[in-house]
């Protein structure tokens, strides 16, 4: 599964992810790369819980990323 993850760093530098798709699914770290670490574990506990509840699981996401020089 594929989902968007937006990060973002707090003014404390401290790195926030957070997943649109999943309301509430959000994580933090001190790296961009433990960030990432750990909103997929968050991911994974959050689509766990949906299919323990019988909750629909979001689809995953298809996108593509288009770069413009000016």
């Amino acid at each position: 599964m594929r989902y968007r993850v937006l990060i973002e760093q707090d003014e404390d530098g401290v790195y926030v992810a957070e997943v649109p798709a999943l309301p509430g699914c959000i994580s933090q770290g001190k790296t961009r790369s433990e960030v990432l670490d750990n909103i997929k574990e968050a991911i994974a506990g959050y689509l766990e819980s949906l299919q323990a509840h019988g909750e629909p699981i979001p689809p995953s996401i298809t996108e593509e990323v288009v770069e413009v020089k000016p």
